[in-house]
């Protein structure tokens, strides 16, 4: 068994930070309408940097954007919005990682580009957008 297939609550810190693939979709604006369903925009946070889909202050991210959340075991349950490739929430529902996961790749991203799971040069920053987000609204994976 890979460290990535056991359970989230045995892993370190470092595996539990190594489990995210680096999407970014996690950094988008969302929406949600009257009935509770979710809608994912390509408006991301400010804080990411668009081309590379890396938050630009990782550490303090949740400081500088209170509406960041930062996972961990204890709290994935009560994190509805992830989106449904996310690592963690795949794992928390006893999922396998995809295919194109980087973990999978030694690494490499190219997998989960390809697979059109990768924010990075496919969103603007919420600091450069003027509009509507009712009119950015995205389904992942890109075609």
């Amino acid at each position: 068994m890979k460290w990535y297939e056991q359970p989230l609550h045995t892993l370190s810190h470092a595996q539990w930070e190594a489990l995210c693939d680096g999407c970014g979709q996690c950094c988008l604006n969302q929406l949600q309408d009257e009935e509770d369903n979710l809608y994912s925009t390509d408006v991301a946070c400010r804080l990411l940097d668009t081309d590379t889909a890396c938050c630009t202050d990782y550490a303090h991210r949740s400081e500088r954007v209170p509406a960041c959340v930062t996972l961990t075991p204890d709290n994935l349950d009560d994190v509805y919005f992830m989106p449904a490739s996310c690592a963690y929430r795949l794992r928390a529902e006893g999922q396998p990682l995809p295919e194109w996961h980087p973990l999978r790749h030694e690494g490499s991203k190219e997998p989960m580009k390809k697979a059109g799971y990768h924010v990075a040069g496919h969103c603007v920053s919420e600091t450069k957008f003027k509009g509507d987000l009712e009119d950015r609204i995205v389904t992942w994976p890109l075609s």
